[in-house]
């Protein structure tokens, strides 16, 4: 195996392209078609049992929409003065009251074609209806249908396949032609039952709805009633193999059996109005012959890919080698170049060559790199202390002119506050050389640095300091604030008028310690602010642009911590400076 692998990568670029790109396509290309021809498939029958559930739930609804058609015709017929008026008739027979009840029934029989006949039957046995009659002299009242109505007169009741009642019809409509719908006729100021009216529905109704929306070329949907007697299929030798067990408590989902050796899908709806159940049936090897030829196709295609696939490999493969073996002769030359990466060259072919020729020119820059940055940082190091070592003796100069005026005009204590405040900022500078100190400590010093300009600028200048306690003890860098407040007084608050005021804030907030300087001074316009900030983010001081202790402090966080950190400053013209600065959290170890 060892052998075979090796002798596979020994070969030339080429060979290897066109077998790895090959390689990659047939995985792809299968991968694809299984995938597509699973997706399809489930897809399809999804898409069929979805189909036939709205079929059925449709078919239900067009149903009970003819039933509810029919209750409404009895309810207006129960309203209507002509029939309660026959209705509370206690003669056997009145030729004239019948007339005029007729006509009501004939209004309904005009419009609604679908109906087969009306009846309308009194207390007493006394009818009305357009086309039926009774055919023995026993009372209508002892009919089934008249009975129910009467035990359950707020209810409709529905009949199928009405055999054995005392009524004919002249059109001689056989049990399976029709269904019957009846409904008493209660008197609304007594409560009582006057009489029933029986409406006759031709099958044909149920018939043309399910003609028209039958589930794919050999599905078929039937109905059965609440005794589980069919009312209504299709002609066909399936339904009657239908158990009715297998569909009893299922409801609108789907379920396979199988008939005469052929699968097929059983699905259900219930009306809780009528109480009959919409079924539809579909054989399941309609929906796999539409499969089965998407599969015979897909296969189809995924083989002539491969071939187009292939041929385009062969010519993209050549694209590519060609150009490498050149590529090969033009590295030898530039082994004193510029690269960045290092390549691990285990076999002999052209890759390998160009490799070992490419390893040997990484490892000499790597080198000259390695030196070039170490020099840089230095530099950077070294110029960052001579930026520290640098200090502004005009603020030395103005403190002890400040402490000489105190002394000489008022003679008052103050000049101890202030020389303690002095004393405490030098004394926090030097740090005995240190670079990092706490956050406390750096608190004091810029307290120190308020404490003197406050006595200096009395009234004109104000200030306010709140630091989140839980910072106190982290490290930063020391001087970082100061610069800061002074750049807030010299710039914002001297140079406007008025009294001035600044807010120094420190709270952690995103794993940082954050401080920011407001002041309600003069404030910055905004194209000097834009480059004031874009130069905080370069590193890049222009002369006269930035002050150069914030420029330094800015320089020092992102030079030991990242780009991340630093200062940023906002500000409205004429209303006031925001400075932020992050700084990370640092423990004391």
């Amino acid at each position: 195996m060892k052998n075979i692998k090796r002798y596979f990568m020994n070969k030339s670029i080429g060979d290897k392209l066109i077998f790895y790109f090959f390689g990659v396509i047939l995985v792809v290309t299968i991968t694809i078609t299984t995938l597509g021809n699973l997706l399809y498939k489930n897809s399809i029958n999804f898409s069929q049992n979805e189909n036939t559930n709205q079929i059925i739930k449709q078919i239900n609804s067009n149903i009970e929409s003819y039933v509810k058609i029919t209750e409404n015709i009895i309810n207006y017929m129960s309203c209507d003065p002509r029939i309660i008026k026959f209705l509370n008739d206690n003669k056997p027979e009145n030729n004239d009251m019948e007339d005029e009840a007729y006509k009501s029934i004939y209004n309904f029989i005009k419009f609604n074609p679908e109906i087969a006949g009306i009846m309308v039957v009194n207390n007493n046995g006394g009818y009305i209806s357009d086309v039926m009659n009774k055919v023995s002299r026993d009372s209508l009242t002892n009919e089934d249908w008249y009975s129910k109505a009467c035990n359950k007169p707020e209810n409709i009741h529905l009949f199928t396949k009405p055999i054995g009642r005392n009524i004919d019809n002249i059109f001689r409509y056989s049990a399976d032609e029709v269904f019957s719908v009846s409904k008493a006729v209660i008197d609304q100021s007594t409560g009582e039952t006057k009489g029933v009216i029986l409406i006759d529905i031709k099958l044909d109704a149920i018939k043309n709805i399910i003609e028209n929306s039958k589930p794919g070329t050999a599905g078929f949907i039937y109905i059965m009633d609440n005794n589980k007697e069919i009312v209504y299929t299709p002609v066909n030798n399936i339904v009657y193999k239908i158990k009715t067990e297998w569909i009893e408590n299922n409801n609108d989902e789907k379920i396979i059996k199988n008939i005469n050796g052929e699968n097929y899908q059983l699905t259900k709806v219930d009306s809780q109005y009528t109480g009959w159940e919409t079924v539809g049936v579909f054989p399941e090897s309609e929906s796999l012959q539409v499969i089965k030829y998407t599969r015979y196709y897909s296969l189809a295609v995924a083989i002539l890919a491969l071939v187009i696939a292939q041929i385009l490999v062969i010519i993209f493969t050549r694209s590519i080698v060609n150009p490498i073996r050149k590529l090969k002769k033009l590295m030898r030359k530039a082994q004193e170049g510029e690269l960045t990466v290092s390549f691990n060259a285990k076999y002999n072919d052209e890759i390998g060559e160009l490799g070992n020729s490419f390893n040997t020119m990484v490892k000499e820059i790597d080198n000259l790199i390695n030196l070039v940055q170490i020099e840089e940082k230095n530099k950077r190091i070294a110029e960052m202390n001579v930026l520290q070592a640098q200090i502004k003796p005009h603020f030395m100069y103005n403190t002890l002119d400040t402490i000489r005026w105190m002394a000489e005009e008022h003679k008052e204590d103050n000049i101890v506050e202030i020389i303690e405040a002095f004393t405490n900022l030098l004394r926090i500078s030097l740090s005995k050389g240190k670079e990092i100190i706490s956050v406390k400590e750096e608190l004091s010093h810029v307290q120190s640095y308020l404490t003197i300009q406050k006595i200096r600028y009395e009234d004109k200048l104000d200030y306010e300091i709140n630091f989140d306690e839980n910072m106190l003890n982290y490290k930063l860098i020391k001087l970082i604030l100061q610069p800061l407040v002074e750049n807030a007084i010299y710039h914002g608050i001297k140079e406007k008028r008025g009294n001035g005021k600044i807010f120094i804030t420190g709270k952690i907030e995103n794993n940082s310690l954050c401080f920011t300087v407001v002041d309600n001074g003069k404030g910055i316009e905004e194209e000097k602010l834009n480059k004031i900030n874009c130069m905080l983010k370069s590193g890049f001081e222009k002369k006269n642009e930035i002050g150069y202790g914030i420029f330094n402090v800015n320089a020092r966080i992102k030079l030991i911590y990242g780009e991340e950190y630093g200062l940023t400053y906002k500000s409205i013209y004429e209303e006031g400076t925001i400075v932020e600065l992050k700084h990370p959290i640092v423990e004391f170890s």
